[in-house]
């Protein structure tokens, strides 16, 4: 083999390297981690990996449902955890059975529910805005029926396969 056929041969497989650990940079970069979350956002993990985050401003886009406490009377007013999770989660990939682990660690609270709670309307499993901006877990259900129950100050969602 000739000097020129060497040094193409070369440059090629720099090219193919150098083209290599670009591409893994970027994806590298384009999966969320903890530590790239902006200020407020909440992030989602799936079976132990975070798969997504969001923040209440991202919420602008769903429709709001509201509902009268049954403790104080008060309306509860805000965003369905069914359409927060489908904003980021294919549902098909969600089954009655998934456990939803709603978290907020500033509090040491949280609260454990199925798919089959979260997708049933009637349940009104919701996140409110509480008087701090923060996102609260409200719901009419029996388990998160006082506001004891509810999750203030969110701050974690993890979803895990049965």
């Amino acid at each position: 083999m000739n000097q020129s056929k060497r040094i193409l041969i070369a440059v090629v497989v720099l090219i193919v390297i150098g083209g290599v650990v670009l591409g893994l940079e970027a994806w590298r970069r384009q999966r969320v981690t903890q530590s790239d979350l902006e200020p407020g956002s909440i992030p989602i993990y799936v079976d132990g990996q975070m798969e997504a985050a969001f923040t209440p401003s991202d919420l602008e886009t769903l429709e709001q449902f509201s509902f009268q406490d049954a403790e104080e009377g008060k309306t509860q007013e805000g965003w369905m955890l069914r359409d927060v999770l489908l904003l980021h989660l294919a549902e098909e990939n969600l089954t009655p059975e998934t456990q939803i682990t709603v978290t907020s660690t500033s509090r040491d609270k949280s609260a454990e529910l199925t798919w089959a709670e979260v997708n049933d309307a009637h349940s009104m499993v919701m996140f409110d805005l509480s008087g701090r901006g923060t996102l609260k877990l409200v719901s009419k259900m029996e388990k998160l029926g006082t506001r004891d129950e509810w999750v203030q100050d969110t701050d974690r969602i993890e979803i895990d396969s049965p």
